[in-house]
């Protein structure tokens, strides 16, 4: 394994020292990934059992997890849906719209959200292999980004990774210099290690090993779940797995408990185990004895005690509710680590007001706002290198000064919007502004309204205007008694 040090990027390094270098900073990561991604499988051992514990039940217990690193992420996630791309003038950019559509990013976005929550980040590459762009969501251990020394966003080169099984491929991506234009460059080497060497394995014809890179920029961008101005990006259930740990063992404990203590337990006193004697046929000597099975007992639901003085005592039940107490603080722990609302987690919800509600759910909708403001960045950078992917410089620098709309992260009650919208109304806010404080409301849907009520208000404008004209000044060419009439003829 390299070092911090050797693993530094230089300008003035080659392709394949730094794709090796990219490469040993992936591997670094992955044993983290694998374990975020354990976790939020519930793929995780008991980890404060005894060892006699985990003698005595085996691997009873191996495939149990009452499973909070899922509910967690999850339910941040749902708050994150983003609704459009606005340009720096405020308006929604359509041509982003459409290729957010085309290339499915509107779905795939989700999934890349939930992998950064998850596992720290995730990445979204652009780039316009048939002169058309395309966006391609990458998950954390596949993609790697490397960023000027002394800055935070500046990407100075990133690397693409994926195998084929036989073979594993990279892609590098560098960013212009002072002497150089920026450049890609397509690398590969046999599964298992070796040098990386230029690729030949699966190009199309019309592909090259080393080119200049069209778009100018490194078209990687990290989606990364920050949580402080230093150090790196954070999984959101590194803090529950302690805690998701005790449940689990609790949770262990509590079942052997039930097994083996769960009801009143009755013991025989002053009496030997109960044997059958093993008698020889022909002389009737005993020739051994064998112990009789005591569940057969409990079968036949008869028991005798066949020795003077012996006694039936009994333990009373284990007290399981001990366990079910220590259990349920540790999920309040999480909820309140994590800032989950606890009927997320401890289905806690009868006859609660609209407005209590609300309130239990405000710490969630602040986290989600934010995560919003962090994402939002990152994914507005994707879509200023998609417009530069499409040839349009313009609109990616109109982008980069624009913003991501995203849906309320507060869930609200159909009545409840239409109350705050009607409001909104009465102090002067235009209808389209409205239209698009509706959640779900797509920017095309809008559009599709305003046509519609522009339609509708040129049609009753007509409809008026013929009315009106019937009104008008009468024929004055005849008299009232029809003298003029005669007169034509």
């Amino acid at each position: 394994m390299f070092t911090d040090t050797e693993n530094r990027l230089a300008d003035t390094d080659g392709p394949e020292t730094m794709i090796r270098k990219l490469r040993a900073r992936l591997d670094k990561r992955e044993s983290k990934v694998q374990e975020f991604n354990s976790l939020y499988e519930g793929e995780r051992p008991l980890k404060y059992a005894s060892p006699e514990f985990s003698e005595q039940t085996g691997g009873l217990f191996d495939d149990f997890s009452d499973n909070w690193c899922k509910t967690v992420p999850d339910t941040l996630r749902e708050r994150l849906a983003v609704v459009d791309f606005q340009g720096e003038d405020g308006t929604s950019d359509k041509e982003a719209m459409k290729a957010w559509t085309r290339t499915r990013a509107d779905v795939e976005v989700g999934l890349a959200i939930l992998d950064a929550l998850v596992t720290a980040r995730s990445h979204a590459m652009v780039w316009n292999p048939n002169g058309q762009s395309d966006i391609t969501f990458i998950p954390a251990g596949q993609a790697i980004v490397d960023y000027v020394p002394g800055t935070r966003g500046v990407r100075r080169a990133g690397l693409r990774v994926w195998s084929d099984g036989s073979h594993e491929f990279a892609t590098l991506f560098v960013r212009a210099t002072a002497t150089d234009r920026a450049r890609v460059y397509r690398r590969q080497r046999t599964v298992g290690g070796g040098e990386w060497v230029s690729r030949t394995v699966g190009l199309r014809t019309s592909e090259q090993t080393d080119m200049v890179n069209p778009l100018g920029e490194v078209p990687i961008v990290e989606i990364a779940n920050r949580a402080r101005l230093h150090g790196k990006p954070q999984s959101e259930i590194a803090q529950v797995a302690p805690l998701q740990d005790g449940v689990n063992t609790l949770w262990a404990h509590l079942f052997t408990a039930a097994d083996f203590a769960a009801l009143p337990q009755r013991v025989i006193l002053g009496m030997d185990k109960p044997v059958k004697d093993i008698i020889d046929a022909e002389t009737g000597d005993i020739l051994d004895e064998v112990d009789i099975p005591l569940g057969q007992y409990s079968k036949d639901r008869l028991l005798w005690l066949s020795k003077a003085g012996a006694t039936i005592g009994q333990f009373s039940a284990a007290d399981l509710g001990a366990y079910l107490k220590v259990i349920d603080q540790c999920v309040r722990h999480i909820a309140a680590q994590t800032r989950t609302p606890p009927q997320y987690l401890l289905g806690e919800m009868a006859n609660i007001a609209a407005d209590a509600l609300e309130s239990a759910e405000s710490g969630l909708v602040a986290k989600a706002m934010d995560k919003q403001l962090h994402f939002g960045a990152d994914l507005r950078e994707v879509m200023r290198l998609e417009a530069l992917a499409s040839g349009d410089a313009a609109r990616a620098a109109s982008l980069a000064m624009g913003r991501t709309v995203w849906r309320d992260a507060q869930f609200r009650s159909v009545a409840q919007y239409a109350d705050a919208l009607t409001k909104y109304r009465a102090i002067g806010v235009p209808d389209e502004a409205l239209w698009r404080m509706i959640p779900g409301v797509r920017p095309e849907q809008v559009d599709e309204w305003i046509r519609l009520r522009d339609e509708q208000a040129a049609a009753a404008a007509q409809a008026a205007a013929a009315a009106f004209s019937s009104f008008g000044p009468k024929d004055d060419t005849g008299d009232a008694d029809g003298e003029g009439e005669g007169e034509a003829a």
